[in-house]
């Protein structure tokens, strides 16, 4: 039974769903739930171990093994992916708690980050944007690294308002075709702007986002420590956002 790929352990347990087969899989799909897992910074919270998250990943991968039709052109992996992912999110959401004033803090930061970029013609420094806001240097940080996390999934979410920076699509197949047609055209504004950003910025997204690449990888490759680059990728990311709704809603 070892040696069958998981889907053929998949199709196996279509034709007969016992519990052998369904723990198999279980076993099989292990890397798959490690590396959505790897993926997440996790929060600063007591319930966010390893086997925390691993138990509600599998909860999502129960649950796509169940809705799975074999008739699909789609393979397993790919189709479990997106319910592993987002039965993380869900127990994610369900554990975090984010004050008011710390969700103003997000906007406050996107607007000042916008002002200083228009008033000095370039982008302005972490100190610059600390001393605008009144904030302690270290505060700040530590705001960009929660930006960082809750946002460390993907950038699906990038037009989500801070109360849903966990939200994602259960099923992106259910899209309707103008929901389709939208996010490929953020999906082409934001590759666009990405683009546009300093050399630094741009490779520190492409090896998070698009090369699977952990922080601590990053920060090993780029000399910086892991924090460090927290910080970074949720600055680029308000940075991101001030520039793309700034284009939306100036004629």
């Amino acid at each position: 039974m070892s040696n069958k790929t998981l889907q053929e352990l998949v199709e196996a347990f279509c034709i007969n769903p016992c519990e052998g087969l369904r723990n198999s899989i279980i076993s099989k799909s292990m890397p798959l739930v490690r590396s959505i897992i790897g993926k997440i910074n996790r929060p600063d919270h007591p319930l966010t171990h390893r086997e925390d998250l691993e138990s509600a990943a599998i909860k999502g991968l129960i649950q796509a093994l169940n809705n799975y039709d074999c008739t699909k052109n789609v393979q397993f992996n790919t189709f479990s992916y997106y319910r592993i992912r987002g039965s993380i999110i869900d127990y994610l959401r369900s554990i975090d708690y984010l004050p008011k004033q710390q969700r103003k803090s997000y906007g406050e930061v996107q607007e000042v980050i916008l002002q200083l970029s228009q008033k000095f013609g370039r982008e302005p420094s972490d100190d610059e944007v600390a001393r605008e806001m009144k904030m302690d240097l270290k505060d700040y940080h530590f705001l960009l690294s929660n930006v960082q996390q809750r946002n460390a999934l993907s950038l699906d979410n990038f037009y989500g308002d801070d109360n849903s920076l966990y939200e994602t699509k259960e099923n992106p197949d259910s899209e309707s075709p103008i929901d389709q047609l939208e996010r490929n055209e953020i999906v082409q504004e934001l590759k666009k702007k990405i683009g546009q950003l300093r050399e630094r910025d741009r490779l520190i997204l492409t090896l998070y986002y698009f090369e699977d690449m952990t922080m601590s990888e990053i920060a090993l490759l780029l000399e910086l420590s892991e924090a460090r680059i927290s910080q970074l990728i949720g600055k680029i990311l308000i940075q991101l956002k001030s520039r793309i709704l700034t284009e939306v809603v100036v004629p």
